[in-house]
């Protein structure tokens, strides 16, 4: 089984509610998750929603979006806020895991910054790795992960299915 598993979903903030409400399934099975998902709060319809990652299990909230103003095109990512998300997640970490999901390999991570590092860490430690994926980064997410990813349907079921066999073949690995 491959140490890194990533989703993907067409429709705008799909993948963001499936990891939520993935994660919030696997931590009240007793899993210790880390990592983020993003939680998009939806303005009016002039406006692009706000974006805000939540640090697992129950870390900090970070506002990931910055508001341009009215027809603003550019990127609205914070860098600064992201940076911060990854600290507290490299933090997080040294507490154990049994899982580690990052809601996004995106452009940050691309040029690599954002999670790149957690990303390779995790997969070093042994620990899986859920991904949310689109196709605009998908083919420096290949290069990155070299070989090591395989692509998980996008539904709870499939979800749960790999990150417990993972989970398991991990404790197995280690005995």
């Amino acid at each position: 089984m491959k140490p890194i598993s990533t989703v993907m979903m067409a429709g705008r903030g799909d993948v963001d509610f499936l990891l939520e409400t993935f994660a919030t399934q696997m931590i009240a099975r007793g899993y210790r998750v880390r990592g983020i998902v993003q939680v998009n709060t939806e303005r009016r319809p002039d406006h692009a929603c706000d974006m805000d990652v939540k640090v697992l299990p129950d870390g900090a909230v970070y506002r990931i979006s910055q508001s341009l103003g009215a027809g603003a095109r550019g990127c609205r990512l914070d860098p600064e806020a992201l940076e911060m998300s990854v600290v507290e997640v490299e933090a997080s970490l040294r507490d154990g895991a049994d899982l580690v999901i990052l809601n996004k390999f995106g452009k940050q991570e691309a040029e690599g910054r954002g999670f790149r590092d957690v990303l390779a860490s995790a997969v070093a430690e042994g620990i899986p790795v859920l991904v949310g994926l689109n196709a605009l980064n998908k083919d420096a997410f290949d290069d990155f992960a070299a070989g090591l990813a395989a692509e998980c349907a996008p539904t709870l079921e499939a979800l749960t299915h790999w990150a417990e066999n993972a989970i398991r073949d991990r404790l197995r690995d280690a005995a």
